[in-house]
């Protein structure tokens, strides 16, 4: 097969799968998502089951996650100090998990090693889109943390957090019957 050939193999199919994820979802996403199966990949990562990561995340490292949890596209886990995350998550696009920095290795001139500590998102919690969680920090379960927080200190259970640092700025309630409500501080 020549690359002219292959060109024109590839850019119908890459035509119909559009047509595809448009029609059922009213989605246009990259090729590379289109191709992969975020389940199958979510199995073949060993998370629990029913969980999903688009192929444009990244995944350092010994990062665990737990059933049901939604992981979107360009969020990057980095497991290298250990990274978990419950069930029932949602990981938006552009979060960015950390278990590891390089601050003190570089203020030293390399004489301090990297500094790792294992991050915890507990179960039930929504990370938004562009979110950073440093280092060591554990989220409580049903927690929410705004889009573009910088979370680096530890956020309690069925807490809102939001803003650079983040800041606890209300409350999660459940109800008895799956409602919630939100209430701001």
């Amino acid at each position: 097969m020549t690359r002219s050939q292959l060109d024109e193999e590839l850019s119908v199919l890459y035509a119909r799968l559009r047509t595809e994820m448009a029609e059922r979802f009213q989605r246009d996403l990259p090729l590379q998502d289109l191709l992969t199966d975020r389940w199958e990949r979510a199995r073949a990562l060993g998370f629990g089951e029913g969980s999903s990561i688009y192929q444009s995340a990244y995944v350092y490292g010994d990062v665990a996650v737990g059933p049901g949890t939604w992981i979107g596209p360009n969020a990057l886990l980095d497991g290298s100090g250990g990274l978990r995350i419950g069930s029932g998550c949602n990981i938006s696009a552009g979060a960015q998990l950390y278990s590891h920095d390089t601050v003190e290795r570089v203020l030293s001139e390399g004489r301090c090693e990297i500094s790792h500590a294992p991050t915890l998102i507990g179960d039930h919690c929504h990370v938004g889109a562009g979110a950073v969680v440093a280092k060591g920090v554990t989220i409580g379960d049903h927690s929410v943390i705004g889009a573009c927080a910088f979370v680096n200190r530890n956020v309690p259970p069925y807490t809102v957090a939001a803003g650079v640092p983040a800041r606890s700025i209300g409350r999660v309630r459940v109800d008895a019957d799956g409602g919630v409500t939100l209430d701001y501080d």
